[in-house]
């Protein structure tokens, strides 16, 4: 557990909105998968033949025997999240996800057979109005037309997921949550340890970061393992499907162009010298003569600062509803119906996220909650998630966003919170420490993830290129990356080396982070918008949230005159950190004024 109680030790989520007992979940599957049967015998083969009106019958039902199927899902994997170290819960993930799978094989006729109907005929029916709940989600069907396999082929790759890849990251979430790290004599969590890289005396941020590398190298042989067997699982089935890049699979999902990502990875390399003015900044700040890794995080002003659930709770929905009465009273909505699970907890996953669940049920939130002000940020960045899932549910199929826009409400909860706590502060020292605060989380989204970008370029290039990669080879490349954004600013030291092994979005979701960086330059354009029409710039902003995936991002964020497609758009954002960071300069001057 945390130092002292918070509150938020008793606040669990509360799972009978899915399910009641696993009894009905085991039944609702079964059903699930018959419905799946029978779906399949009725329509396959049949989908070419199909006009708009009997096409849009088929992808309710489709969507219905999925939402019934993720529901099961959802539940199983928020039970197993809590308590990763209780085998029966493991045990009822396996047994959903290899339900869902049966299931997914079932119906992997619809999309298949969709794509191969002539390109002008799909067109024609595209227009069709009955369509319209679905034209996107079938318009990105036909955008992978060229990587997909035949559906033998396709129900191998589905059926060996579940003990390739889907096995080897669960296996990773669990070695991670049950580590422990050696810190004065205690055995922490992993959460808890790195809570500690915040605190203001130095000597306890130096012996968190080696403590945490100690709990690392003991796991260093298993991890580089696991992460070896993930680059080659991916490079095995990239290769059978013909993508041309390690990172094709994911612009694809993200709905992006190759030359997107490329101009945003572009553009924030070629900044990297804002880092390290930052960083110059900071260690002046800090009074060091000499800037350390475990330094980065350290609150230039008093880090003892605790926040209860209750005062966390309360200026979250202060930010959200100053912002907008409709976000406030959906934002209440996850504390008021026990959708968050918040308490540090011995087995629990650390992190956190917030889980869509299925357009038929909400969304759940897990925090691993501190009292730390990160931790306040945090929920307000898992509450921006939950929004966003939540209004767009009526989607159904659409609902899901692509992970570049995914970040978008997340990012901008974090924005609106940042704002509140500025406008409390009439302490130009306490408006420092926040607004130094703030640049780390922002610094931290846009460059490190983009260094961490280059360090999954790298490990995937040579696992292809090459073979198996040590764990020293991995670290090299690791601090190789590192040191590139951080120029001379920060030293590294050679515990720092092995930091790399503990990152699950390089396994769970291989090139994700870069949405992170897409994710914070965007909401920094968005929210220039609402400086500009703070009137009407809500309702908009929510309709854009409640599109969820429904049309391309280019499409939906250009409703606010933004073009994702020019490479110059990645500079604006960029320009705005900046700003931040003059902002820091202007504010830390007036402060160590003589007199101040």
């Amino acid at each position: 557990m945390g130092d002292l109680r918070t509150g938020a030790e008793e606040i669990r989520w509360d799972l009978t909105d899915l399910y009641d007992d696993t009894g009905a979940l085991k039944a609702d599957l079964k059903r699930a998968e018959d419905e799946a049967a029978g779906f399949a015998a009725e329509f396959r083969g049949k989908i070419k033949s199909l006009g708009a009106d009997d096409l849009a019958t088929v992808l309710r039902r489709f969507e219905a025997i999925q939402d019934r199927a993720g529901r099961a899902y959802t539940y199983a994997y928020l039970h197993w999240s809590t308590a990763t170290h209780e085998s029966s819960r493991g045990a009822l993930l396996q047994e959903v996800r290899e339900a869902y799978t049966r299931i997914g094989k079932e119906l992997l006729f619809l999309e298949l057979e969709w794509i191969e109907i002539d390109s002008i005929r799909a067109a024609v029916l595209l227009e069709e109005e009955a369509l319209s709940p679905f034209r996107h989600y079938l318009e990105l069907q036909r955008l992978s037309k060229e990587y997909v396999l035949s559906e033998k082929e396709e129900k191998i790759l589905v059926e060996t997921a579940v003990t390739g890849p889907a096995a080897w990251t669960r296996f990773f979430s669990e070695t991670t949550a049950a580590m422990r790290f050696r810190f004065d004599g205690k055995e922490l969590t992993q959460q808890q340890i790195l809570s500690k890289l915040y605190e203001g005396d130095r000597e306890v941020r130096r012996r968190a970061a080696l403590g945490f590398t100690e709990g690392l190298e003991a796991n260093e042989r298993t991890l580089t393992f696991v992460f070896n067997t993930l680059l080659a699982d991916k490079a095995s089935r990239d290769r059978m499907r013909g993508y041309p890049h390690w990172i094709k699979s994911r612009n694809l999902a993200n709905e992006i162009l190759d030359e997107t990502t490329e101009a945003l990875i572009s553009a924030v390399t070629s900044r990297y010298d804002l880092v390290a003015r930052y960083y110059a900044l900071k260690r002046s700040l800090l009074g060091l003569d000499e800037f350390y890794d475990w330094d980065r995080y350290a609150s230039v002003g008093e880090t003892d600062t605790r926040y209860t659930w209750k005062q966390a709770r309360d200026l979250v929905l202060d930010a959200y509803g100053n912002f907008d009465d409709r976000m406030g009273e959906i934002a209440r909505y996850f504390f008021d119906g026990n959708w968050i699970d918040a308490p540090i907890v011995p087995g629990k996953r650390g992190g956190a996220f917030s889980h869509g669940a299925v357009p038929s049920a909400h969304p759940y939130i897990l925090l691993n909650y501190d009292g730390k002000p990160r931790d306040v940020q945090t929920l307000a960045h898992e509450l921006g998630h939950g929004i966003h899932q939540y209004v767009s549910r009526r989607q159904g199929l659409q609902a899901d966003t692509p992970l570049t826009t995914a970040e978008t409400a997340s990012v901008f909860g974090e924005m609106l919170v940042f704002e509140r706590l500025m406008d409390m502060e009439t302490d130009s020292q306490n408006e420092l420490v926040l607004l130094v605060s703030k640049i780390d989380d922002t610094l931290a989204t846009v460059f490190r993830q983009v260094a961490m970008n280059r360090f999954e370029d790298r490990i995937h290039t040579y696992r292809r290129e090459k073979g198996e990669l040590s764990s020293e080879h991995l670290a090299d490349i690791w601090i190789e990356t590192q040191e590139a954004m951080y120029s001379g600013s920060v030293t590294l030291g050679d515990h720092y080396r092995r930091w790399w092994s503990y990152i699950p979005h390089f396994l769970h979701t291989p090139g994700y982070v870069y949405a992170y960086a897409f994710g914070e330059l965007l909401v920094l354009a968005l929210y220039e918008r609402y400086l500009q029409d703070q009137a009407s710039f809500p309702q908009k902003y929510l309709a854009l949230l409640a599109a969820g995936g429904s049309d391309w991002p280019h499409v939906l964020v250009g409703r606010f005159g933004i073009d994702l497609n020019d490479p110059r758009f990645w500079y604006q954002g960029l320009h705005a950190i900046e700003k931040l960071i003059t902002r820091a300069e202007d504010l830390s001057k007036a402060v160590c004024a003589p007199g101040s």
